[in-house]
């Protein structure tokens, strides 16, 4: 098995994001591998601030042995319209379920949040990722340029009550 798909071995936390975590989480996606080459100009610039944290419903995992709590990933759940904003994992561990585990955490605070679906655009290279956790493909967002001049495939999570 692969370093890229062995499971992390230490515990994961997550946990509400904070205000201090936001330079961390604007690394994360401005050195995201998935957003290379024709995708770098959709982050060029993107800021995760505590104004952003603070407006929305952003969790962070944690590798929870490492002092202060390494970032490993994060998502951004947003209520009124409901969709997942955001979800980045850092790009060392991924494909060692850390996307999963905040997709699970993501379901269970849009049930407790009383939602019953919410809308995920995608990034293109991230489509099969969101086939794999149970997203349903609903049609495309259009490109929207100069920051997304790409077409991207919109999917939909359903939640079910309790």
């Amino acid at each position: 098995m692969s370093s890229r798909t062995t499971p992390i071995s230490r515990p994961i936390t997550i946990r509400r994001a904070v205000a201090r975590d936001a330079k961390r989480l604007t690394r994360l996606v401005r050195g995201s591998g998935a957003y290379q080459g024709e995708y770098a100009a959709a982050v060029e610039g993107y800021r995760v601030g505590p104004d952003y944290i603070e407006a929305h419903r952003a969790f962070v995992a944690v590798d929870a042995d490492e002092h202060g709590g390494r970032i490993l990933g994060f998502y951004s759940l947003v209520l009124a319209p409901p969709e997942l904003d955001l979800l980045f994992v850092a790009d060392e561990v991924q494909g060692r379920g850390i996307g999963r585990q905040l997709i699970a955490h993501m379901r269970s605070e849009a049930r407790a949040a009383g939602l019953d679906r919410l809308k995920v655009v995608s990034h293109v290279p991230a489509e099969d990722f969101y086939h794999r956790v149970g997203a349903v493909r609903t049609g495309t967002a259009f490109a929207n340029p100069p920051a997304v001049p790409w077409d991207r495939p919109e999917f939909e999570f359903r939640i079910p009550s309790g």
